[in-house]
């Protein structure tokens, strides 16, 4: 197989026309330069520089390759150089993106405007996010997850925070709970809808209600928090969900838990080969100002 670093030492040797020339340029030593000469001519059949007086001249062969292979190690050089922009408007491309229904519809809309508006030759195609698993992300199938921060996820994963969160509880408007203060006692006594996405019957708030003494009765479990919050909002059920997801609080009413609950990160996830991608980079850019913008326009 040629060596391909030769298209190089040839592209200099033909730009200059002198074997010490070339060799200064390139940083080597004239006899290296001169075994190199040798292996080009070897591997072309072709003397390519022969002497005329007290200089070379190209042969005939030389002549046809010289813009050739200058092409030729332009566009190595462009392939193996850092791509430092890239103009969105012309890229045409689908993302996949793996998180929850509620995510995408707290923060889908502000984010799809964004593409409108900067790259409408992105398409988004998001998939439902029903476990914790990143083998979707490593096999490439999936480009980008969002969810709460995990400290055993893979190092194979790259995230990067998006904003904090907590637990409310959501109940219809009209309901008990919505007059007078909520203590655990009274949070306890109600009937619940708990969201599990694995079908898990318990979670942290049981875990914390226990420690106080007490237990609720869990009349429902759903996959997703936004049918949770459908339930509480049409029935007398009381939900737990994260509170970026309680935008419309029409017929609800929501309130802090009587519990000492801690705060979660949610962040987004992805697969370091598409780290220095640059559309991939911006659609990380855009979803982080997203959230951003989504976050502060919901603060009082």
């Amino acid at each position: 197989m040629p060596d391909l670093n030769l298209l190089v030492t040839l592209d200099v040797l033909l730009a200059e026309g002198s074997v010490a020339r070339a060799a200064q340029r390139l940083g080597l030593s004239p006899s290296a330069m001169s075994r190199a000469l040798a292996r080009l001519r070897q591997t072309t059949g072709d003397p390519l520089l022969v002497r005329a007086g007290r200089s070379l001249v190209p042969t005939p062969r030389a002549l046809e390759l010289r813009e050739q292979v200058g092409r030729l190690v332009q566009d190595a050089q462009a392939v193996l150089r850092p791509v430092q922009s890239l103009d969105m408007g012309q890229v045409t491309r689908t993302f996949t993106l793996r998180t929850s229904e509620e995510f995408v519809e707290s923060f889908g809309p502000a984010l799809l405007a964004r593409l409108d508006q900067q790259a409408p030759g992105v398409r988004l195609r998001f998939v439902n996010k029903t476990d914790k698993d990143n083998l979707l992300l490593r096999e490439g199938s999936v480009d980008l997850e969002t969810g709460v921060v995990d400290p055993t996820a893979s190092p194979e994963v790259l995230t990067q925070a998006l904003f904090r969160d907590r637990l409310i509880g959501v109940v219809r408007s009209g309901h008990a709970l919505s007059q007078g203060d909520v203590s655990a006692a009274r949070f306890a006594q109600g009937r619940h809808v708990y969201v599990s996405r694995r079908g898990q019957a318990r979670g942290q708030i049981d875990d914390a209600l226990e420690a106080l003494g007490l237990a609720r009765q869990i009349t429902s479990i759903v996959a997703g928090f936004s049918t949770a919050i459908a339930l509480a909002r049409s029935t007398d059920l009381i939900a737990a969900v994260p509170e970026r997801y309680t935008a419309d609080r029409r017929d609800l009413f929501c309130f802090p838990l009587p519990l000492a609950l801690p705060t979660f990160t949610v962040a987004m996830l992805w697969h370091p080969r598409l780290d220095a991608d640059l559309a991939h980079r911006w659609l990380r850019s855009c979803l982080r100002e997203v959230c951003a913008q989504q976050v502060q326009s919901a603060l009082p």
